[in-house]
């Protein structure tokens, strides 16, 4: 039988999307002349698909069809974003100077979203066969495995860089890529060694964009501001630069929910002082209206569904569904971490969504899609007995 508590979970956290997208979506509204209920019904088909896809996927036969179906969605996903730059604007949605989302009738999908499922499975599937000894291997054998992987996820990033112009997404690889190398028997210097790559492949991706620098400049200026209560006379940047404007809008919105919010609906930086706000800035938006508590339920229950997929991981027997599911758990939790580490201005800020809580279709789409392949993953566990 299938975890039904990770199913109820993901749902409860869906109900409490669609209600927030409908609140937090009343500016946008306006602002494009959408209908007023444009965001609720949209949200709310793409929910309803979401857990129609984990009940259906919870049956899957996942030992003839796991990798068959990742490695599906990676390769039809990765032709996708190398052709859309290519297609006309009728069929190509852009956003952040990169052609994202392909459009179909009535909707759009953005194949990155899926290619993470892809990629993660391909890489558990990898490395559960090539690290099946474990310790045995020594640092040589162990650093030939690696530096195929590694070539690999260079190339992807070009790609991704290149093709749709998203480090944040990148990195986010590049965690999962670490954590999942760790857990099937890497050693420690290979770690360092991974994360050496990455640091360095990061920061030349950050040096020859424009708009990087900006951002990593106005994040370093929130931070002198908060140094400066302290030291008045600390500057490194001088103030010649505007304060990041978004960072104190969501530092505001945090403030002003205070313990039990202000109610439904009745949000301040959602009227155009928070762009995004439910899309990327979601968390600000759901503290200011339901408060430090009301996220913290949210957050509680996103970690609930973090904690099921954990317990089945390591409950699991077979490798490569042991790594499967903990791809799954590292870019779910991560994909939080970013967004709350920018929204509060701990690192700086990076255009992406929640999952499960932020508003947009092939994010959650593809997060309910990864949560029924875990669900079907889970019958392979004994709960009566463990």
């Amino acid at each position: 039988m299938a975890d039904t508590r990770l199913f109820f979970l993901v749902t409860i956290l869906l109900g409490i999307t669609v209600c927030m997208s409908y609140s937090l979506s009343s500016y946008a509204v306006t602002y494009y002349g959408y209908g007023h209920f444009h965001f609720l019904y949209r949200e709310l088909f793409a929910s309803c698909c979401g857990i129609l896809l984990m009940w259906g996927l919870s049956y899957f036969h996942i030992d003839k069809y796991l990798f068959s179906f990742g490695l599906a969605l990676l390769l039809v996903s990765l032709s996708i974003i190398v052709i859309l730059p290519f297609l006309p604007d009728s069929y190509a949605t852009s956003a952040g100077g990169a052609k994202r989302w392909l459009r179909l009738p009535h909707i759009s999908l953005a194949p990155l979203e899926f290619f993470k499922i892809g990629y993660i499975t391909f890489i558990a599937w990898s490395f559960s066969r090539k690290f099946e000894k474990g310790d045995k291997l020594s640092f040589v054998e162990q650093l030939f495995i690696v530096i195929p992987h590694l070539f690999v996820f260079l190339l992807i990033s070009i790609i991704i860089s290149t093709l749709q112009n998203d480090l944040g997404q990148i990195i986010l690889l590049a965690i999962v890529f670490i954590i999942l190398l760790m857990c099937a028997g890497g050693r420690f210097s290979l770690f360092t060694m991974a994360l050496g790559v990455v640091s360095i492949m990061g920061t030349i991706l950050i040096v020859i964009s424009p708009h990087r620098i900006k951002r990593v400049r106005e994040w370093w200026i929130n931070i002198e501001s908060i140094i400066h209560s302290y030291s008045p006379n600390f500057s490194l940047l001088g103030d010649s630069l505007d304060i990041g404007g978004q960072v104190q809008n969501a530092t505001y919105a945090f403030h002003h929910g205070g313990y039990f919010g202000v109610g439904i609906g009745e949000s301040l930086v959602k009227l155009g002082y928070l762009g995004e706000v439910h899309t990327d800035m979601v968390l600000a938006g759901i503290s200011e209206e339901l408060g430090i508590f009301g996220l913290g339920a949210c957050v509680c229950l996103f970690f609930l569904i973090l904690f099921r997929i954990f317990k089945i991981a390591y409950r699991l027997q077979t490798n490569f569904y042991h790594l499967f599911c903990i791809g799954i758990a590292s870019l779910l939790g991560f994909s939080f971490i970013i967004n709350a580490f920018g929204e509060t201005g701990i690192i700086p800020i990076k255009g992406m969504a929640v999952p499960f809580l932020s508003y947009g279709g092939s994010n959650l789409i593809s997060s309910c899609i990864a949560i029924g392949l875990v669900l079907s993953l889970s019958k392979r566990v004994d709960w009566i007995k463990q």
